[in-house]
């Protein structure tokens, strides 16, 4: 039933019109403008009139009732790239080796398909002093530890995050902190140093143990799931300022999201969060169109709870659900898909920098070193290239500002599989936005 519901979902949510994507009502629908991420309710005769410039696919149409209702205008997002952002954040991969042999991971089983190796401190030094050299006054930083297994690095991870927030106060900056980690190396000195530098600490989970131990073995094929709980029980305990995720990687072998959900929640961790498989080095774990038709029905299934929890007051927290709501209530618009290669770069344990931690070692998203610095004339071309508008067929999507085109690493290693998840998706999200905003003006809360 739930792959039915997802294919209903897709249906419904299939472009038609760049510029606006429409949600029945029995009283007429909601009209969502592309331009600005804007929602609007119309009675039913004005519906009708979209639907019918919608369904023909009438561009002019669509112009001159938007121009009726004065809804055209300059707008939000034009064909400007972004060019030379200062630097907001850095992941540094302090330890590009692993301890895990997980099936499908994009760095190679930690190793980016180079020489194992930790980052040395002076190269965490000097990405931190380019980061705080960027940074505007009193602005925040952010600097993610990643691998790899970045425990495996332990010394440089604490010795890294004492010099941040040292050069941070110095000039008057705030340094924020997370990491990434297997959770198979996590000790009660990690829980304390978390909590006290407050960091956001993800863990890779990838379901109950039988399914996390079949897609996350040591490299000796010993499942890992046993090892990861008892070491996470002393954060899970601490958590104040620190706060602890899991994140689930979803292959066509982990599809029971709700039961991986609530055991989660139940497990004490601050939220939880899906993502598809959609590119790994090897094909292996691959989500295909019917795996991602069962995933979006089992995400609507995950979310139909959020709102009935929501309803009744309670804490429920389905990361997807509560990111694409805070997203959809700002009015999100965007012409990419995340910070990469813009005010984000990823530092691998060499020194070199890339558009993100999943171009570490790939071409594809070279940034410059730290010796030589940002090159700003390729980061300027590669930001031109990855404009949302630059992208087809997401120039013609009605969800382009929500998604911006989707992964840089997965969509140049892939393509585009995934469209129809994401917009499905985002159609539910709408409606649900909608539901608990209109149970919010009479009850005065969620």
């Amino acid at each position: 039933m739930s792959a039915d519901r997802a294919r209903d979902m897709m249906q419904a949510a299939a472009p038609a019109i760049p510029a606006l994507h429409l949600l029945p009502s029995e009283t007429g629908g909601h009209v969502f403008l592309a331009d600005g991420s804007r929602i609007f309710e119309v009675g039913a005769p004005l519906f009708a009139e979209f639907e019918t410039a919608r369904l023909s696919q009438d561009r002019a149409a669509v112009e001159a009732l938007m121009q009726r209702l004065g809804l055209d205008g300059a707008p939000f997002v034009d064909d400007t790239p972004v060019q030379d952002p200062p630097l907001q954040a850095i992941s540094l991969a302090i330890a590009q080796k692993c301890n895990l042999g997980c099936t499908y991971c994009y760095a190679r089983q930690g190793e980016f398909g180079q020489t194992p190796k930790n980052m040395p401190s002076e190269n965490a030094k000097r990405a931190i002093d380019l980061l705080v050299a960027e940074a505007g006054a009193g602005s925040r930083i952010n600097i993610a530890f990643l691998g790899g297994e970045p425990l495996v690095n332990r010394p440089v991870l604490r010795e890294a995050t004492l010099y941040a927030q040292q050069e941070a106060a110095a000039r008057g900056l705030t340094a924020g902190f997370s990491i990434t980690t297997n959770g198979t190396l996590l000790n009660e000195d990690d829980a304390d140093f978390f909590e006290e530098h407050g960091f956001a600490v993800t863990v890779s989970l990838d379901g109950p143990r039988a399914q996390h131990d079949a897609l996350r073995p040591y490299r000796g094929g010993r499942g890992s799931f046993d090892t990861i709980m008892k070491r996470l029980s002393p954060l899970l305990r601490r958590q104040s300022r620190m706060q602890v995720s899991a994140r689930v990687t979803v292959t066509p072998a982990n599809l029971n999201l709700a039961t991986t959900l609530d055991d989660f929640i139940s497990a004490g961790f601050h939220n939880v969060g899906f993502s598809p498989m959609l590119s790994s080095p090897n094909g292996q774990g691959e989500m295909q169109s019917p795996d991602l038709e069962r995933m979006l029905g089992a995400m609507i299934e995950c979310g139909e709870v959020f709102e009935q929890k929501t309803l009744a007051g309670e804490r429920y927290p389905f990361a997807n659900m509560l990111n694409a709501l805070n997203e959809i209530g700002r009015g999100t618009h965007r012409p990419y898909p995340c910070g990469a290669g813009a005010g984000y770069l990823g530092v691998s344990a060499d020194g070199d920098l890339a558009a993100c931690h999943r171009f570490v070692g790939d071409e594809e998203g070279a940034m410059g070193t730290l010796t030589g610095g940002i090159d700003p004339d390729i980061r300027n071309a590669w930001l031109t290239s990855r404009h949302v508008h630059q992208q087809a067929p997401c120039n013609t999507c009605w969800a382009r500002y929500l998604c911006g085109g989707g992964c840089h690493h997965e969509v140049i290693s892939r393509g585009r599989p995934a469209c129809d998840f994401i917009r499905g998706w985002l159609h539910y999200c709408i409606g649900a936005w909608l539901r608990l905003s209109s149970r919010e003006q009479t009850t005065g809360g969620l």
